[in-house]
């Protein structure tokens, strides 16, 4: 193999790839980054063998090839070189690569490209099409509130079921749950629900640039599932097991509801944050109609060795008054991914969950379970 290339794509390249590599592993091979002239044009692969990236920058190929070079090395190699070109050769002995620059030249020691893991593409299955924009915005709004524990497998993902022309993402961690629902650009002609792994999701989701469509395939054996956007392809293992049904936790009723301005609430949130760190982490709502007048929405916080904090919104109130309190990190989480300019909040009784929803956007809810609290 020899090629040349701008560092600058081949260090964009790498960044993208790297977040694949392994980092513990008892298979030392997926440490490496696969390199390998491919149509006229370099392919960098990095697995881990639950998901694996692989992207593509523009090159000289004066040789076809392929070998693999440790990741960490060969990125933060390139990575320390100025903007210029560069050229990438094999060894004769077929183990490592020379690169060479303006004033630089150095060797790097790796592996034959046959013995990376295979990185499998599917082709058939289940096909779709989404833009960029909806894909990008439905992971952001749901994404975090997936678990981090493996205690249940099927909470550390991220739900996708298609139906007809539209996608539901849901995620849950057991104290919340983020539902968004998304129009697909092709209808598929089947049902189907795949569990991904979030951190697969968050890896789309940072990877997602421009207006481009976002290509979606799941294998026939609903094992695995193919993101492909421009210039690259995510590849991931789904998690088998069953979803819990959250169309069943989502409330149906409700007792009070409250409309505040997005920038005012997430401005009066995070002031009583600060206070609910070191108080269990308890942020308390009240939300009090208005005779003649809008009502308030007052949220409250204190910890007994620093103090307290009190702050009154303007609200539009439905109801009677509600008392209700949440964990701050959980409703700070919440309003930093939605964008209306109108917030609802909706409940029923201190005990039983509240929703949080955008105005005029029946396209996501937020579900959080309470903390219970002494008023």
């Amino acid at each position: 193999m020899h090629l040349n290339c701008l560092q600058e794509n081949l260090r964009q390249g790498l960044g993208i790839v790297q977040r694949a590599v392994a980092t513990r592993t008892t298979l030392p091979i997926t440490q490496h980054v696969l390199i390998a002239s491919d149509g006229g044009r370099i392919k960098l692969s990095a697995t881990n063998l639950e998901i694996a990236i692989s992207t593509w920058v523009g090159a000289e190929v004066e040789a076809e090839g392929g070998i693999t070079i440790p990741a960490r090395l060969l990125t933060d190699f390139i990575g320390s070189l100025e903007p210029q070109t560069i050229s990438v050769k094999t060894l004769e002995a077929g183990t490592g690569i020379e690169i060479k620059g303006d004033r630089t030249n150095a060797t790097m020691h790796g592996a034959d490209a046959g013995e990376f893991p295979p990185i499998p593409t599917p082709t058939e299955g289940v096909v779709t099409q989404i833009s960029s924009k909806a894909l990008r915005d439905a992971i952001r709004q749901v994404v975090f509130a997936a678990a981090f524990e493996d205690s249940r497998p099927v909470l550390t993902g991220v739900n996708m079921h298609f139906e007809g022309e539209q996608v539901t993402l849901a995620a849950a961690d057991g104290f919340r749950l983020a539902v968004h629902r998304a129009p697909l650009l092709t209808a598929v002609e089947e049902e189907l629900t795949a569990i991904v792994p979030a951190r697969t999701m968050a890896e789309v989701e940072r990877l997602i640039e421009g207006d481009a469509p976002v290509d979606l395939v799941v294998n026939p054996q609903r094992s695995q599932v193919l993101f492909r956007l421009r210039d690259i392809e995510i590849v991931s293992q789904l998690i088998q097991g069953t979803f819990p049904n959250y169309n069943q936790l989502v409330p149906t009723s409700k007792d009070t509801r409250a409309v505040v301005d997005l920038a005012e609430l997430r401005r009066v949130t995070r002031t009583a944050s600060i206070f609910a760190k070191d108080g269990s982490g308890i942020i308390r709502l009240r939300m009090e109609p208005g005779e003649n007048a809008p009502g308030h929405l007052t949220i409250s916080s204190r910890a007994e060795e620093i103090g307290d904090s009190e702050g009154q919104l303007e609200a539009q109130v439905e109801g009677g008054e509600g008392r209700i309190a949440f964990n701050s990190r959980y409703l700070t989480d919440v309003l930093g991914v939605l964008e209306k300019e109108k917030v609802a909040l909706e409940m029923t009784s201190p005990s039983s969950p509240g929703v949080i929803r955008p105005v005029d956007d029946d396209a996501y809810v937020h579900v959080v379970m309470p903390m219970f609290v002494q008023w």
